[in-house]
């Protein structure tokens, strides 16, 4: 597996990539931590720095700034390395973040995006920025957002029963195999769209089974009402180290591949870490 964690000068993205180096101990990965210098000419526009700064010293302040967080990165993957996983800095040049993350993942054949979240929003979840948004969107891997450093021992599945989801199950069960956390799937009935009560057991019993298959001995669970509401709730009571989902619900769209307003939602408002999976192969 190829996982690129997109780093930047806050905490927060280097927490990221240490987080990930715990998550892939001793699995087959190899992890790439990207650092996207800023335009000096973009920077010195805008004025980012003092105004008596000339354009020298902003491109001086950059470099020292992009010194700074390799060095970090560095330090950070010695986690890593200390689980045999390999992990290097890998620093482009000015550009989108989004823009370069995406381009770089496509290229690079990435099997996973990896991003930090940035800091506590004034309602119920985290910050989630453009960059944050845009790649969720038009990514073609999964992407996962780390809010906190913390063992992973119980995964909230929020699973609606179709495709994606079932290729998410597929894609956390070899993370998983060796560690073997407590997997919860949960599917909420969504009485306003005119889901029955047999179609919702039905569902849930399919990404048991799924499970099942996989080695894992999940919990199941049926609720009743809003999807990102009781995903939400059943999160705030059971305290989940993680949630999965996948990207799109039954709806997917047809041209433009971007993300469902469920999936968006959860990711925006939980306080948990968010796998939001789609198959990096669609086209």
């Amino acid at each position: 597996m190829k996982v690129l964690v997109a780093v930047d000068k806050n905490p927060e993205s280097q927490m990221a990539l240490r987080y990930t180096c715990h998550l892939l101990e001793h699995f087959d990965a190899d992890v790439d931590a990207l650092y996207v210098k800023p335009d000096v000419v973009e920077m010195a526009a805008e004025g980012a720095y003092a105004p008596f700064f000339t354009k020298g010293d902003v491109e001086r302040s950059i470099d020292s700034e992009a010194r700074k967080v390799e060095d970090e990165i560095i330090e950070a993957c010695e986690i890593c390395l200390g689980g045999k996983v390999p992990c290097q800095p890998q620093i482009v040049e000015g550009g989108d973040p989004a823009e370069e993350i995406l381009n770089v993942a496509e290229d690079g054949l990435y099997d996973l995006i990896v991003l930090g979240s940035h800091g506590r929003s004034s309602l119920r979840g985290f910050f989630l920025g453009a960059v944050h948004a845009k790649i969720l969107h038009h990514a073609r891997q999964p992407v996962l957002i780390v809010r906190n450093f913390r063992e992973i021992q119980r995964i909230l599945v929020a699973y609606r029963g179709s495709q994606c989801d079932q290729g998410a199950l597929q894609f956390i069960a070899p993370l998983f195999a060796r560690k073997k956390p407590e997997i919860t799937i949960l599917h909420v009935q969504e009485t306003e769209r005119g889901e029955s009560p047999e179609f919702a057991e039905a569902c849930v019993l399919t990404g048991e089974e799924t499970l099942k298959e996989l080695g894992f001995s999940p919990i199941k669970k049926l609720a009743q009402g809003d999807f990102v509401e009781e995903i939400l709730k059943d999160v705030a009571v059971e305290r989940y180290d993680l949630i999965v989902l996948g990207a799109y619900g039954h709806q997917r769209p047809k041209y433009l591949k971007m993300i469902s307003d469920e999936a968006l939602n959860l990711a925006r408002l939980t306080t948990r870490p968010v796998l939001v999976y789609r198959d990096k192969g669609e086209d």
